[in-house]
């Protein structure tokens, strides 16, 4: 672990106490940067998914045709800012007509801003922007990605089963990626007592875009599904 150059300092144990009383500083300003940029965002729906895809790539596509309903059906689309999945959806939403936003993150590769946002925010820490990602939204789409996706994912099924956030609808897509998950959640977690059954309805996977729309116009209006 680098400590010496700053690269992981924020996970490097104690240290000088004003070091930390900065970097403090420096998480609230993007803290008050997204809030400020996001407060009057509503009826957001976030796409989750790989930086890896291109355009021709049948995830891209399947995230931009999705968008596109989802932009045309009223709602705000917001994502990660970067390429791949993420640059899929904020261009179905730019094509939609819909307010497309982006909160990208610095890093050293894959996620150069994509040029499909009317909003685009650029975060250092990860917490802060997933914060974002969150916060604004009341319904997720996740499609196939690495370990990136597989953190949102479960961090939002984490929050919506100990009632942090509200029961938004999560649209899983992509069933060919996702479907050796599905035993490991049955077999493992829930056989082991880890999750309860009902826990696995946060969920619901589709491939079709429609589909995807109507789980979120369902749910958030509180009907049954």
């Amino acid at each position: 672990m680098r400590c010496d150059n700053g690269d992981y300092g924020l996970f490097c144990g104690t240290r000088n106490y004003m070091h930390d009383l900065g970097r403090s500083l420096k998480i609230w300003h993007e803290f008050r940067k997204g809030f400020h940029a996001l407060h009057r965002v509503q009826n957001c729906i976030t796409f989750f998914g790989s930086a890896r895809f291109d355009e021709n790539h049948e995830y891209y596509k399947l995230a931009y045709e999705t968008a596109y309903k989802v932009g045309k059906a009223g709602y705000t689309v917001m994502t990660g800012g970067g390429p791949g999945v993420m640059e899929a959806a904020n261009r179905g939403a730019r094509d939609a007509g819909a307010l497309s936003i982006g909160c990208n993150i610095h890093l050293p590769h894959e996620q150069t801003p994509n040029s499909y946002t009317d909003i685009t925010l650029q975060f250092h820490y990860f917490f802060v922007r997933k914060v974002m990602l969150l916060k604004y939204s009341t319904g997720f789409v996740l499609l196939p990605g690495g370990f990136g996706t597989m953190d949102e994912l479960f961090e939002t099924a984490t929050l919506i089963q100990t009632d942090k956030i509200e029961d938004f609808p999560v649209v899983v897509m992509g069933r060919k990626y996702w479907e050796q998950l599905d035993p490991f959640l049955i077999k493992t977690m829930v056989a082991g007592g880890t999750i309860d059954e009902k826990d696995l309805r946060i969920a619901r996977m589709t491939d079709d875009p429609q589909e995807a729309l109507d789980i979120i116009r369902l749910q958030k209006i509180g009907e049954t599904i």
